[in-house]
């Protein structure tokens, strides 16, 4: 997958998050974790840019584990809605889906980036 088409799906994962926080019903606890959600879903995309833009190695493995730990963080905020909310687990399914993927990639290029710099 190129750096392009990165920026590309976490850009979308951001979109895809923003629609499913519009489409929450209002209520204290969903403000919240929707809130939280909107966060951590657009920084995935916003670090991954900046991980594009690493000046070494070392710089570029850091940024990409801060994209792992917002990615984990929007899964965390994605099954916590789908447990207050049972009703929207059909349209929270591919979103998390599309996450896991993304955490799985990123890991392995950190993984990669790590083993190339040895």
């Amino acid at each position: 997958m190129t750096k392009q088409e990165m920026m590309h799906r976490t850009k979308q994962f951001a979109i895809e998050n923003a629609k499913l926080v519009l489409s929450v019903p209002l209520n204290v606890v969903n403000k919240n974790y929707c809130g939280q959600l909107a966060r951590s879903a657009s920084s995935t995309g916003a670090n991954y840019r900046a991980a594009c833009r690493a000046k070494s190695t070392p710089d570029f493995i850091n940024k990409l584990k801060i994209v792992e730990e917002e990615l984990d963080e929007s899964m965390f905020f994605l099954e916590l809605l789908v447990e207050l909310n049972p009703d929207l687990k059909e349209k929270i399914t591919p979103i998390y889906r599309e996450a896991n993927e993304l955490l799985s990639i990123i890991v392995s290029s950190i993984n990669t980036s790590r083993a190339n710099k040895s």
